[in-house]
């Protein structure tokens, strides 16, 4: 390159870069405020929420009933279906009768020879009785007279217990159901040999219409459950009884209602916990015992409180429930939810305004905050306050 040509460009860049620099070294525009975040609220309002308890738990038959064998024999043949419904006094077995119909006909036959010796010394008493007062016969003999005849009538007692016995044992191989339910499979077939002195079990029946429910509750929730039957809050009868929900294992709710039974007076040392007993209504036998459900007992009702979704509460590090409040000026504020220890819903005791569901870390406290209106699954009216209690 020609040097004229060099120094040309040397003088024309240099104003230029002096010019970029200065520009570079000159106050800069301020950046803009941040955004308010923006978050979904849903507005809560007082109202009545029953305060319920949730207890695991598990089924029991209302009635049971083993079907066992009270005399010695063979099985002739059974009379049912297992898994069907019998009634009481229906004929399940039949025990093989014909050594029990040979003892009742000798017992029978006892009881008319001592019948017959019964008269005959009843005569001759009697005739003694005569000729001791004409000196015919002595007083010995008179003594001796009556004494057989109260021997013969002893004989005669003794053969009529010996018939009611004869005939008891008879009836006893016909097994007869004692309750009316469900029987359940058959333990013995046709041609087995059963005993009474090991009680052999043949079959078991169960009424499952209606059925009782056995709850597991600690011991402290099980006195505080007393003292609310003590003074009233909790009734076990007439109209206004506590109602009990009941749940099954995939979750469902069982459709019909139960009630209360009773509490157990006994504490379970190994863990700490009483059984309450509810009983429920069964007529499509869709409750089978041993059956492993929850049960939500309903145990008043707290007035004008505020229930708030539980996507939308949070917990501080002393384990306390909280929950964000936005204001008319779209400020955000944290109030103090009360609940009970373990809850699906929380009761506020705040006042009616939008709280949000979805808690952030731009939505603090004191910050403005753009308000949209919950989706609803999240604005969804949340299930009454409960206690729940794991299971054992």
């Amino acid at each position: 390159m020609k040097p004229d040509l060099m120094q040309l460009c040397r003088r024309g860049i240099a104003p230029a870069l002096a010019a970029m620099l200065l520009h570079g070294c000159g106050p800069s525009k301020p950046a803009p405020p941040p955004a308010p975040p923006q978050v979904s609220v849903v507005t809560v309002h007082a109202g009545n929420v029953p305060i319920t308890t949730e207890l695991p738990g598990r089924t029991s038959a209302l009635l049971v009933a083993q079907v066992r064998a009270r005399v010695d024999g063979i099985v002739l043949k059974r009379e049912f279906k297992e898994g069907s419904e019998v009634k009481t006094g229906q004929r399940l077995y039949q025990i093989d009768p014909a050594p029990y119909i040979a003892a009742l006909n000798s017992a029978q036959a006892s009881l008319q020879k001592a019948e017959a010796n019964l008269a005959s010394m009843t005569a001759q008493a009697e005739r003694f009785k005569i000729l001791v007062a004409a000196n015919a016969v002595s007083k010995q003999d008179y003594d001796n007279a009556v004494s057989t005849q109260g021997q013969a009538a002893a004989d005669v007692a003794t053969g009529k217990a010996s018939v009611a016995t004869a005939q008891i044992n008879l009836g006893y191989t016909n097994i007869v159901s004692p309750i009316t339910g469900r029987i359940g499979p058959s333990l013995v077939t046709q041609g087995a040999y059963v005993q009474l002195s090991a009680a052999t079990l043949m079959a078991t029946v169960q009424q499952i219409d209606p059925v009782y429910v056995d709850l597991t509750q600690s011991s402290v929730e099980g006195l505080q459950l007393r003292r609310d039957i003590a003074s009233g809050q909790l009734k076990l009868n007439g109209p206004d009884q506590a109602k009990v929900t009941l749940f099954l294992e995939d979750g469902t709710q069982y459709p019909l209602p139960g009630s209360l039974q009773f509490t157990d007076i006994t504490v379970d040392q190994g863990t700490g916990s009483v059984t309450v007993r509810a009983i429920f209504p069964n007529p499509r036998f869709v409750l089978l015992p041993g059956m492993f459900v929850r049960a939500r007992i309903e145990e008043g009702v707290k007035e004008n409180a505020f229930l708030v979704p539980q996507v939308g509460v949070t917990h501080d590090p002393s384990g306390k429930a909280t929950a964000l409040v936005v204001g008319p000026d779209n400020k955000v504020a944290i109030p103090t939810p009360t609940a009970p220890p373990t809850t699906k819903a929380t009761a506020a005791t705040t006042p009616s305004a939008p709280m949000t569901t979805k808690a952030t870390a731009d939505a603090t406290s004191a910050a403005r905050v753009n308000t949209v209106a919950a989706a609803a699954g999240e604005a969804a009216q949340p299930p009454p306050a409960t206690t729940a209690t794991p299971a054992k």
